[in-house]
């Protein structure tokens, strides 16, 4: 595995790295992870980011009710500029109080994220959440914000674009309906999930990249299950948490740290292009790329294929909360 290679998008020309930066928890969302983080660290940890040989961001206008692209935007501004080399993908996102999402949102949406992170143009851009928007209908509309985003590329606001959602139903028509670069996968491609296996099939047989978001669970197979007994954004059942607990006393046996392997799971897969990894504190970025590069046993791997995953919708009792 050549972890520093980089791989093109779709059929766009923008090429981008093995593993990305998620930057959701940097915008201070505790009521999805179940912790705040401070302003000052948000900064500390951008900056590591930027500084070191993965500075690919993803962010979201909607993340921390904006405040993820803000911390991204300060940063920057200190910094003179994004650093040459430097990539930034972030997303679309619906009126968050009524729903809405119609092209004049979409339009709107990518002028507050290019303010907020003083940019004039992204690398990626995504059409984000489509589930949660107050109809489906309007955002498939030949006239609605997928169409807008379109345009968007066309315009050279940004050089490639995507479709970034949890829910594989809903995501499966889109993928199938417009020409997108790449798609970003969460939480449904993971050591005890594969709930996207069949959409990740779709993507690869009509050129879309797959970008695998959040490859920890939200935080238990990096932290694990004592430490962060939380799996998907909730309070985590015994149920829920069992499938973590086997892979732990695996990793363990092998002296292996079962973030290593999960990291690993995602960035070993040939369909996979990018792995994105949400990091809210400085030394998290060290531990990544360490993780990125740790020897796993090739029993390990063996033993682990040998379980069998889950394939429903890891999500399905979550309470969706957007802060």
């Amino acid at each position: 595995m050549n972890i520093q290679q980089k791989n093109m998008l779709g059929k766009s020309t923008l090429s981008v790295p093995t593993l990305c930066f998620g930057t959701s928890g940097l915008g201070d969302m505790p009521a999805t992870y179940g912790y705040s983080t401070p302003e000052e660290r948000a900064f500390e940890t951008i900056t590591s980011i930027l500084r070191s040989d993965f500075p690919f961001l993803d962010t979201s206008r909607n993340y921390g009710d904006g405040r993820s692209e803000e911390r991204i935007g300060k940063v920057i501004a200190q910094l003179g500029g994004l650093p040459e080399g430097a990539q930034l993908s972030t997303k679309l996102d619906r009126n968050m109080e009524t729903g809405k999402f119609d092209a004049a949102r979409a339009r709107e949406s990518l002028e507050q994220s290019l303010k907020a992170m003083n940019v004039d143009q992204v690398d990626l851009l995504h059409l984000h959440d489509p589930e949660h928007a107050a109809s489906i209908d309007e955002v498939a509309a030949s006239d609605g914000p997928l169409a807008e985003l379109m345009k968007m590329k066309e315009e050279g606001l940004c050089k490639a674009v995507g479709l970034a959602a949890g829910n594989v139903e809903v995501m499966m028509p889109l993928l199938r309906n417009w020409d997108f670069d790449a798609l970003i996968s969460h939480n449904r491609f993971t050591l005890v999930n594969r709930n996207a296996e069949a959409m990740i099939e779709l993507a690869r047989s009509r050129n879309i990249s797959v970008l695998n978001a959040a490859p920890y669970a939200g935080g238990v197979l990096a932290k694990g299950t004592v430490e962060h007994p939380r799996y998907v954004y909730q309070e985590a059942s015994d149920n829920m948490l069992d499938p973590v607990r086997h892979i732990e006393a695996v990793c363990a046996r092998y002296n292996v740290p079962i973030g290593a392997v999960a990291l690993q799971f995602s960035m070993r897969d040939p369909r996979i292009a990018s792995t994105i990894c949400g990091v809210t504190r400085p030394e998290r970025v060290e531990q990544t790329l360490a993780w990125a590069t740790a020897d796993i046993p090739e029993a390990l791997w063996q033993e682990l294929d040998a379980l069998t995953p889950s394939y429903d919708d890891p999500e399905a009792s979550r309470v969706y909360k957007p802060g």
